[in-house]
């Protein structure tokens, strides 16, 4: 009796756990784009830490860096965070923090989701983004997938 009354909290519980684990991240790529006047075919992850931190303003091809950022809260930037600039969400919102007030640099541009981060690129031979790779399309250039 005592073994049914556990099974029949815990299934459910169980169940739920798993759907939530299963959805939490519903990025499976992270492409980094360019515009595909920029030059540039390839990056490292290294650049591209280095670019979203500000620790270097210039693309490899010495060009002025334009980073956009997906907005706070997307799965794309906690995923992007996470695998590419080592933080999470809310050791890089108080990495920027410090530079701000440090008076020392300025986050990257922020855009609401994919399509829009897509449309900056594509628009601006300096930017660099990331979106979720499977938005990737002809307008821009994938220079970088992290799985």
């Amino acid at each position: 009796m005592k073994n049914a009354y556990i099974k029949i909290i815990l299934t459910p519980v169980i169940v739920l756990f798993g759907l939530f684990s299963f959805t939490a991240t519903a990025v499976a790529d992270i492409a980094v784009i360019v515009n595909p006047g920029s030059g540039i075919s390839s990056l490292s992850v290294s650049d591209a830490k280095n670019i979203f931190l500000g620790k270097t303003k210039k693309l490899p091809n010495s060009k002025s860096a334009a980073p956009v950022e997906q907005a706070e809260g997307s799965d794309v930037r906690s995923a992007f965070n996470d695998k590419v600039l080592g933080k999470s969400d809310s050791q890089y919102k108080a990495y920027w923090s410090k530079i701000i007030f440090s008076g020392k640099g300025s986050p990257p541009q922020s855009a609401a989701d994919d399509a829009a981060v897509k449309s900056i690129v594509a628009g601006n031979a300096n930017a660099i983004g990331y979106i979720d790779s499977g938005a990737a399309d002809a307008s821009v250039t994938v220079v970088l997938t992290i799985n």
